[in-house]
């Protein structure tokens, strides 16, 4: 829905340094904060970005190299200069926040060789206040019509070696899921994921990814020294990207924030993205979810059928069961469908056949008529060919039978050779996308592509992985308590993160050499801190019995009309706040790693004059991540906005409350 627009093609707020014949253009921020500037150095394109009158970004490259052609590159000529103010404010069907103002100022620059092939470049360049997005566009032309990029020069020159948090770009078979390291960009030494986010002291924090990544390459960054090149992820036969003219790039974007919370509230990724172009949206309902896939993990039961089968329907309808007395909208299941006996790398998956032990039909209507819905799976193990050639039967088979969310999973790399964030399997999960949307199914995909804004666009595209979830607590050394105070400010950035939160068996009960790096009330706090409109109650139905804590992911909300940081440090701590979207009710959640952490919070974002109850699920005093890590104390009092609150979070703990609004 769109509430207010209005676009001028002028230049009060835009300052053109020359005419359209000149070699440097700059655009300012609608508030004048951030300078974008553009210039041909030695008939070279570059740019340069200034925040508040200092360089952030100095002069930094831009072009391609084309197979069997020379470099877009070298002999450009500016031909044409076009500038622009766009100012509207839209409403997101779902999500972290109802309305967001899109408002930046606008340059295209189009360039031309003045030789050679002649060939034309369009370099379009927004600039907001919280950063700007730029993108080539090649228009159709007759010297540029199929072409190969082999490698794309755009650079991202930063002023100083600033101190970065960054996980490895390696192009394996789950290149996503690592904790993440802080080092300087000269310390760093090899390719690294985006979002890239880095820090300048405490009064600027610079995030660099990427939106609307559509048929086109994911970029991951090489740094050398201060400068970050954009390196593509390529094919297995190692070209980059496979276009024809006309054709646009993805954007590349700069988020810009006075402080680490800001970034957490930056919607620029999304503005740069299409509005929605789907039609129907009923059956995309954000919710609450639990299944058996954490008992899996702990090898309670198994995916491969046989006497522990998970999915086998008597299991399935106790998890119905409790998602119904509990107030959850839905159950998943996994390892339904006949394949899982095989080696899961080969992907030879059945996605309209079930295991004799799984009636289908049976359980929808089950779950039906225990008002809960049924999210279903679809394993490719990699196996793209086996997936696409039963990808329509497979959503057709679920829209049969009522299903209308679907899990997806890519464990294993592709048997072609071809990487997850490669050209190939972005062009995949698009299809996957816009077949889902055909038979109104959503989606929350694993070992995905990067987020980049498309769930602006196609709204079925609800939630996605990405990153090193709860899942490695069962198997692994873990997750430790940094890691979730990290998130929020790298990949969560890109867009919602299923993180799997909800674990009350803290020590693992069957598992005695893992266990969860939180206090239990840092796994409340999580479902506030880690964005997502599809959240698990992850543990097993038998941990939340009896627990009064469970009463909190009872009541939180998935969909919300305001999100404010209130306070933030990378890696240390993080206090956010959200106003559910059908209610006046407020809820908190405020994490810490592996240090103690005492908090002062105001509650001004409360309605004025009105009282709150505050239900507070705090660490209690002897709670600790190691030692005591399930002592929780639930209180309440009653607040108003002219309150504050004295948060207390124990070493790896946390603390959620809910702000309920009394008549």
């Amino acid at each position: 829905m769109m509430l207010r627009a209005k676009t001028f093609v002028a230049g009060l707020l835009i300052l053109i340094l020359a005419t359209a014949c000149s070699s440097e253009t700059v655009v300012l921020s609608p508030d004048g904060s951030i300078e974008l500037q553009f210039k041909l150095v030695n008939d070279q394109p570059f740019y340069q970005v200034k925040k508040d009158g200092a360089v952030l970004v100095t002069d930094s490259q831009l072009g391609f190299e084309i197979q069997n052609q020379s470099a877009i590159r070298d002999n450009l000529q500016i031909i044409d200069v076009q500038q622009s103010t766009f100012d509207e404010t839209w409403s997101q069907p779902w999500g972290e926040v109802k309305n967001i103002r899109n408002h930046y100022n606008g340059l295209v620059v189009t360039l031309q060789e003045k030789s050679n092939l002649q060939r034309i470049v369009k370099l379009n360049f927004r600039v907001f206040d919280d950063g700007l997005g730029f993108r080539y566009e090649f228009p159709e032309q007759e010297n540029l019509k199929d072409f190969v990029i082999t490698n794309e020069l755009t650079a991202f020159n930063m002023w100083s070696d600033l101190k970065a948090w960054w996980i490895p770009a390696y192009g394996d078979e789950i290149d996503s899921e690592f904790l993440f390291s802080q080092n300087n960009l000269s310390e760093i030494g090899q390719k690294v994921h985006t979002p890239f986010t880095m820090e300048a002291g405490d009064s600027l924090f610079v995030s660099i990814h990427e939106a609307a990544l559509v048929d086109y390459a994911g970029m991951t960054l090489n740094p050398v020294g201060k400068e970050l090149k954009c390196d593509l992820v390529p094919w297995s036969t190692g070209e980059k990207v496979k276009t024809s003219a006309p054709m646009k790039t993805p954007w590349r974007t700069i988020q810009i924030a006075k402080s680490a919370g800001d970034l957490i509230t930056s919607y620029l990724v999304l503005n740069l993205n299409e509005p929605n172009k789907l039609q129907d949206l009923g059956y995309v309902k954000p919710e609450k979810y639990n299944g058996i896939w954490w008992g899996m993990h702990l090898n309670k039961y198994t995916w491969k059928k046989g006497p522990n089968h998970g999915a086998a329907s008597p299991v399935v309808k106790q998890y119905i069961d409790f998602a119904a007395a509990n107030g959850l909208s839905g159950v998943l299941v996994e390892g339904w469908n006949e394949g899982w006996d095989y080696d899961w790398s080969l992907g030879r998956f059945n996605f309209t056949t079930p295991y004799p032990d799984f009636d289908l039909a049976d359980l929808s209507q089950y779950a039906q008529e225990h008002n809960v819905g049924l999210i279903g799976h679809h394993e490719t193990g990699g196996n793209i060919e086996n997936y696409e050639s039963q990808l329509p039967e497979a959503f057709a088979f679920y829209q049969k039978h009522g299903v209308h969310s679907v899990k997806t999973g890519y464990v294993t790399r592709q048997p072609s050779g071809e990487f997850h964030q490669g050209q190939y399997m972005v062009r995949h999960y698009q299809r996957v996308v816009e077949m889902a949307a055909a038979h109104q199914i959503a989606l929350d995909i694993h070992e995905p592509v990067k987020a980049t804004g498309l769930r602006r666009t196609y709204p079925n595209l609800m939630t996605r992985e990405g990153a090193r979830g709860t899942e490695y607590e069962a198997w692994s050394a873990g997750n430790p308590p940094e890691h979730t105070v990290i998130l929020p400010f790298t990949r969560c950035l890109a867009g919602p993160l299923d993180y799997t939160p909800g674990i009350f068996d803290i020590l693992i009960e069957e598992r005695p050499e893992n266990r969860v790096h939180t206090t239990l009330a840092k796994q409340l706090a999580l479902y506030v801190t880690i964005y997502s409109p599809l959240q698990m109650a992850a543990d097993l139905p038998e941990n939340y019995e009896g627990q009064p804590a469970f009463q909190f992911i009872r009541d939180v909300p998935t969909d919300w009309e305001e999100t404010r940081v209130l306070n933030a440090k990378i890696g240390d701590y993080l206090t956010i706040v959200r106003k559910d979207r059908n209610s006046d009710d407020w809820y908190l959640g405020s994490a810490t790693d592996e240090q103690a952490k005492e908090l002062s919070i105001d509650l001004g974002f409360l309605l004025p004059n009105r009282k709150y109850q505050a239900e507070i699920y705090a660490d209690a005093a002897d709670a600790d991540m190691e030692s005591n890590p399930t002592a929780i104390e639930i209180t309440s009092s009653t607040v108003t906005a002219t309150d504050q609150l004295e948060l207390k979070l124990a070493p790896g703990g946390g603390q959620a409350i809910r702000f309920h609004l009394l008549e």
